[in-house]
């Protein structure tokens, strides 16, 4: 695609993914999901268990930036069956991204643009 962008933590600009390893977006979770991610994010050890909102009624490790430890999104480890695809990927807050396109060379915010859609 056109708009390829490189992502990064809204709290420190590290660089955390990019669209090439773009797998699919999730509206309702308000999430990009990539396949694989850099070395500056990391996961904690211990699954958090949903008991409301979401992630209710799934297990899911968090994902946080390794330069400032910023919550950035999460791997679902079990899940229901309407988010069972999501299961193993990473998937970023677009809420705690900024993306960095890379044709414009400009940076926005992740819950400002739409990739184009792709599905798993």
């Amino acid at each position: 695609p056109e708009e390829r962008a490189v992502f990064q933590c809204c709290g420190c600009r590290a660089v955390l993914g990019d669209s090439l390893h773009l797998c699919a977006q999730e509206p309702r979770l308000g999430v990009l999901v990539c396949f694989k991610v850099t070395n500056g994010v990391t996961w904690e050890d211990s699954l958090v268990i949903g008991l409301e909102g979401f992630p209710l009624g799934c297990a899911c490790y968090s994902l946080s930036c390794q330069s400032c430890g910023c919550i950035v999104g999460f791997i679902l480890y079990s899940a229901t069956r309407d988010l069972a695809y999501l299961r193993g990927f990473f998937c970023l807050f677009k809420d705690s991204i900024l993306c960095y396109i890379l044709k414009k060379q400009i940076t926005i915010e992740a819950k400002n643009i739409n990739f184009p859609t792709l599905t798993l």
